[in-house]
C-alpha cells in the first residue's frame, strides 16, 4: 500500500515539500548516515553573517526545498516555498514568516520574476537576497534540503503531533482525509500533511501554513529529546559528515541547541498573503508589499510577531 503511494507522488509530479526550517536541519542531521548525502543536505552561511550568537540576539535562517532532480545540483534550481525562520537565543521565541513560491518579486540582476527562480540563477546567496528585500529581514543562513530523506527524518524521532483546524485529503495522497484537532502524524502522514494544497481553500498560502504545523511538531519532539545524552552531539557530527556546509562545528552545535531550546509557547507563525494574477501566461502570487515589510519590522529585533493578517 506504502509502495502503491509513493510511486503515485513521484508519478503526479516531481517530488516536492516545501521548506520546514532550521528545526528541520537539526532533524535531518539524526537521520543515519548512510541515508543522508551531501547533496540532500546544505547550510550555507551568507557573506553578511558572522556568528550565531552575536547581537542583536536573533538567528535568521531562510529554508528552502529545491525542485532539483537526481544529478541537478540543488543549489541552482528552482526552490519551493520559502520560510524564513528567526530564533531569539537569549528568550527562545521563534517565528516563522512563509513565502509563497510563486510570489512574483524583483529579482537583483535578473529583474521581475517568481522568487523560487532566485535560487536559479544565483544560488543561495540571491535567493537570501530576494526574500530579505521582500520582507525586510536578511537571513544569516540558507538551508536547502530535497526532502527525499524527509521521512526518514520523521520516522528517526517517532513522528509528531501536530494540531489540525480543519479535515481535508487528497484523492490521490490521502484518501481517507487528516482529521481536525490533535493528530499524530508518521514519516508518510507527515509527508503528506505537509505535501497536499489541491483540497485547501487557499491552496499554497494553506499548504504553506500546515507546513509551519509540522515545523511546530518537529520542534517539541527535539525539545523533548534534546536533554537526552548526546542527542545534540550525535546530531551535529552527523551534520559535519553528512551535510554541505561552510558553517564551523562550533556554529552547528549553537544552532543545534538553539533550536533545541525554542520555546512551543513562544512561537509565532504568519504566511505572507497576496493576490493572484497572470504574467507571461503564468500564474503568480503578487504579494502584500506592505504586509510583508510590516511581518519585518515586528519580527525582526525579537523572532516574535504580533498577529496575522
Amino acid at each position: 500500500m506504502i509502495g502503491t503511494s509513493w510511486r503515485r507522488v513521484r508519478a503526479w509530479r516531481p517530488f516536492r515539500l516545501a521548506a520546514l526550517g532550521v528545526v528541520l536541519a537539526v532533524c535531518a542531521t539524526l537521520a543515519p548516515s548512510s541515508s543522508v548525502e551531501p547533496t540532500d543536505l546544505a547550510l550555507i552561511k551568507l557573506k553578511r553573517a558572522t556568528t550565531v550568537d552575536v547581537s542583536p540576539d536573533v538567528v535568521w535562517i531562510l529554508a528552502v526545498g529545491s525542485d532539483a532532480r537526481p544529478g541537478e545540483d540543488m543549489t541552482h534550481t528552482r526552490g519551493d516555498a520559502l520560510q524564513l525562520i528567526g530564533m531569539n537565543t537569549r528568550t527562545g521565541a521563534a517565528a516563522a514568516i512563509g513565502v509563497p513560491r510563486d510570489s512574483y518579486v524583483e529579482i537583483p540582476g535578473v529583474g521581475h520574476n517568481k522568487i523560487n527562480a532566485a535560487l536559479y540563477y544565483g544560488g543561495p546567496e540571491l535567493l537570501g537576497e530576494a526574500v530579505g528585500n521582500l520582507i525586510g529581514i536578511q537571513p544569516d543562513y540558507v538551508f536547502i534540503t530535497r526532502f527525499e530523506k524527509f521521512r526518514a527524518m520523521i520516522g528517526t524521532i517517532g513522528g509528531i503531533e501536530v494540531d489540525n483546524p480543519i479535515s481535508f485529503g487528497d484523492d490521490s495522497l490521502k484518501p481517507v482525509p487528516f482529521e481536525a484537532g490533535r493528530i499524530h502524524l508518521g514519516p508518510w502522514d507527515a509527508l503528506f500533511f505537509a505535501r497536499i494544497r489541491h483540497d485547501l481553500l487557499r491552496g499554497d498560502f494553506d499548504r504553506s501554513a500546515n507546513q509551519q504545523r509540522v515545523l511546530r511538531g518537529i520542534q517539541a519532539k527535539i525539545r523533548q529529546k534534546a536533554g537526552n545524552h548526546g542527542f545534540i552531539e550525535k546530531g551535529v557530527l552527523s551534520a559535519i559528515q553528512n551535510m554541505a556546509t561552510n558553517a564551523s562545528p562550533s556554529e552547528l552545535y549553537r544552532l543545534a541547541r538553539a533550536a533545541a531550546a525554542v520555546k512551543p509557547s513562544l512561537i509565532t507563525t504568519c504566511v505572507l498573503q497576496g493576490g493572484i494574477g497572470n504574467i507571461g501566461g503564468a500564474s503568480v502570487v503578487l504579494p502584500y508589499l506592505d504586509q510583508a515589510q510590516q511581518m519585518g519590522d515586528e519580527a525582526r529585533d525579537d523572532a516574535t510577531l504580533e498577529a496575522c493578517p
